[in-house]
């Protein structure tokens, strides 16, 4: 089995070790433990839980070694709100797919706002950043694009609703193969798109010489 294997693995199992209760406020998550306790190697274990202290689930204190993550009540509200964002973007995304005529520019809005509240949603400032960042220069790279076609945008919405469907679940795999289905699609979408506008690019260019 691959390292990347192991590791996916071991944050899997852990994962769900923390979120079924199997481990008290107070107790320190060890390493050797769990690593004898899953039968893998303490490299992947080790990996598995920066990557959940990362996702928030964890907290790790130097010295002190790695804990459950005490949940204030700011927190609490945090997560809620979050929640209730995500519903209500599911919500939003209904109500665009049952018209007969989609709306593409309100649909693409819609989109956005709920990959945004879906990164908010990890707790993870500094992918919350990344994702920011990456949305301000994909946005000037498609500046000259043309939009979505009907059909790829209610297809979109269908994803969109399908990736919400997983994280209500609680199927983080799910959820991750859907998004990596999505941005598939959507990846492809805009390959079209430019390729459909890159020729009256170039001519506009020949023109200019």
């Amino acid at each position: 089995m691959s390292t990347s294997l192991h590791r996916d693995k071991a944050y899997a199992r852990i994962r769900n070790l923390v979120i079924s209760g199997e481990f008290a406020a107070d107790e320190p998550l060890s390493e050797r433990s769990l690593s004898d306790r899953l039968a893998l190697g303490r490299t992947p274990v080790r990996e598995a839980l920066k990557a959940l202290a990362k996702d928030g689930l964890l907290t790790i204190h130097p010295m002190r070694g790695t804990f459950l993550r005490q949940l204030s009540f700011d927190d609490l509200r945090e997560i809620h709100e979050l929640r209730l964002a995500l519903e209500g973007m599911a919500r939003e995304l209904r109500r665009v797919r049952s018209r007969a005529t989609i709306d593409v520019e309100e649909a693409q809005q819609i989109g956005w706002t709920f990959h945004d509240q879906l990164f908010r949603a990890t707790g993870n400032g500094r992918l919350v950043q990344a994702y920011d960042n990456l949305r301000a220069q994909s946005g000037l790279a498609l500046q000259k694009m043309q939009q979505y076609s009907a059909d790829r945008t209610r297809q979109a919405v269908n994803e969109h609703l399908d990736i919400y469907a997983a994280v209500e679940a609680e199927d983080a795999d799910a959820a991750q193969q859907r998004m990596w289905r999505h941005l598939s699609s959507a990846f492809e979408a805009r390959l079209k798109a430019l390729g459909a506008v890159r020729p009256r690019m170039l001519a506009k260019g020949d023109h200019r010489s």
